[in-house]
């Protein structure tokens, strides 16, 4: 899994939600969450329709999502939840590991996609990285990823202008928007506009695919 920075200056700790169907999975990552004094959970839900309905009271700041669930699956709670609190960060969590799903994961806007074996350690630093706006990956998913940039066109970032790449690359170090505007002392505004062109132009949904596919095809240095 990609080791991605996580120095964050936080005076409060993370707001955390957990959202899945098994008890026992809800009840281990409780504990996990308890034992980490930068972490604070806020809120369980057995499905997506509960997951909108608590996620209304609590307000996470990263929701911990299982994919597949009755009633309300996490692709769907995933992008429902990020049209009404685009702030929120999500990072699903699941013991599937399948191409679609996790393309429809992080085209629903997923900032991170885990397997359930992942380390307690590995799981807290992609809350903590998450919280930054830093993708994380399991190895599983970024392979996927990659497959799928190799069947792209070799020549897509030919079109990405001369500031876009400066921003790609930044992507790729792990940076988040504020700290790519403050790096190439830029607004935040004019860096969401780069960012927004760059995935249009690469043909990607989001910026854990960008990365991928700028890594893969050697897009930047």
């Amino acid at each position: 899994m990609n080791n991605l920075a996580t120095d964050y200056d936080q005076q409060e700790p993370i707001r955390v939600m957990i959202v899945d169907d098994h008890s026992m999975v809800r009840t281990g990552l409780s504990t996990f969450i308890l034992v980490n004094p930068d972490l604070e959970l806020v809120g369980e839900a057995r499905d997506g329709e509960k997951a909108l309905l608590i996620c209304e009271r609590v307000k996470p700041d990263v929701i911990l999502m299982d994919l597949v669930m009755p009633r309300m699956d996490g692709i769907q709670a995933t992008r429902t939840l990020l049209e009404r609190w685009p702030q929120i960060k999500i990072i699903a969590l699941t013991s599937f590991q399948d191409r679609q799903l996790v393309q429809e994961a992080l085209q629903a806007g997923a900032i991170g996609y885990l397997l359930k074996d992942v380390t307690m350690e590995q799981l807290a630093d992609a809350i903590r990285a998450a919280y930054i706006g830093q993708p994380t990956l399991a190895p599983e998913a970024a392979q996927v990823l990659i497959q799928a940039a190799s069947e792209q066109s070799p020549a897509l970032g030919n079109n990405l202008t001369p500031r876009e790449h400066e921003v790609l690359a930044l992507m790729v170090e792990g940076l988040n928007n504020p700290q790519i505007g403050e790096r190439l002392t830029i607004s935040v505004t004019t860096v969401r506009t780069h960012v927004s062109n760059i995935l249009s132009k690469l043909g990607v949904s989001n910026r854990a695919e960008a990365i991928v596919l700028a890594i893969r095809q050697g897009l930047v240095d």
